[in-house]
């Protein structure tokens, strides 16, 4: 039997980059890596079902878009293999319709939101007091990430009966706009990533999508601290060692969560694509995943 620490689960290609980071990482700590593929998912089943491979800890990226991928979860659970980001638990923070109902419990500041029902379960609404969301608002489905299926700028009932239907299985949420202050002619707008305890803040222009990584003199400086406890709060509620979130610092002084859990993070690289995870970011990651593995291993 092969026996591997860590097994990496990928579909798509620009995950390559990321993949040969943490390949490099494994060797040079001596840990084994298995990478799995839609080119060898089949054949690493088989050889799961024989009892030919073993691995202790799984890094999933596929499952989400590829069902193939599946009864690798499954067997992972039965195995009592570590799950980087438990698959319950990504099901469950992937819902914008509960994380948004966990995050008030907990006392997270959110926008002001309407969950509606799925377009198949209620095509037809009652009266929506819409005037609650300003003259603009947001409408987005409970799933799905990407930006696919939502209305920035919506005004309109007639927008929200179209936007249901592009979904209709799905919930949505009707959100407020989330105005953030400037910051010396910046948008107080951040994405975070969090890896495994350690956080990294960002400013994310949403109009441009590019990183930015947070200094600790901007820290200081703007009073921007809260970044890190925010995120921290959102991972011992959701139980997930990775994701990102987007945060806005408004105008009173909030710290409002505008996208809740982005459980599958874009790692590319920004070196070789714009809008990617500064390279540092992706690789100090890289490292933090391999510490980890290398110490759930002993």
């Amino acid at each position: 039997m092969t026996i591997y620490d860590l097994c990496l689960t990928w579909n798509w290609e620009h995950d390559s980059g990321f993949a040969l980071l943490l390949e490099k990482a494994c060797m040079l700590q001596g840990l084994s890596f298995l990478q799995v593929t839609p080119n060898n998912i089949e054949d690493l089943l088989q050889s799961l079902r024989n009892q030919q491979v073993l691995f202790h800890v799984l890094l999933d990226r596929a499952s989400d878009s590829d069902s193939r991928f599946l009864p690798l979860i499954q067997w992972a659970d039965e195995h009592n293999c570590y799950c980087i980001n438990p698959y319950q638990k990504t099901i469950r923070a992937c819902d914008k319709a509960s994380m948004h109902l966990d995050f008030i419990t907990a006392g997270l500041q959110t926008p002001y939101t309407i969950i509606l029902p799925s377009f198949q379960e209620q095509p037809v609404l009652s009266s929506i007091d819409l005037q609650v969301l300003g003259e603009q608002f947001t409408v987005k489905p409970a799933h799905g990430s990407g930006g696919e299926g939502v209305v920035l700028e919506a005004n309109s009932l007639s927008q929200v009966f179209s936007a249901r239907q592009k979904f209709p299985a799905d919930k949505y949420l009707l959100q407020t706009r989330v105005i953030p202050r400037e910051l010396d002619y910046r948008p107080a707008w951040f994405r975070v990533i969090y890896c495994v305890g350690k956080v990294y803040p960002c400013w994310w222009n949403p109009g441009t999508h590019i990183y930015i990584p947070v200094t600790e003199m901007e820290e200081g400086r703007y009073g921007i601290h809260a970044l890190h406890d925010v995120t921290v709060a959102i991972a011992n509620l959701t139980g997930l060692d990775i994701f990102s979130t987007e945060i806005a610092f408004t105008l009173d002084g909030l710290f409002v969560v505008v996208d809740y859990v982005n459980d599958q993070l874009d790692l590319r690289l920004q070196s070789k694509e714009l809008t990617g995870v500064p390279d540092d970011i992706v690789k100090t990651i890289v490292l933090t995943l391999v510490e980890f593995v290398s110490a759930y291993g002993k």
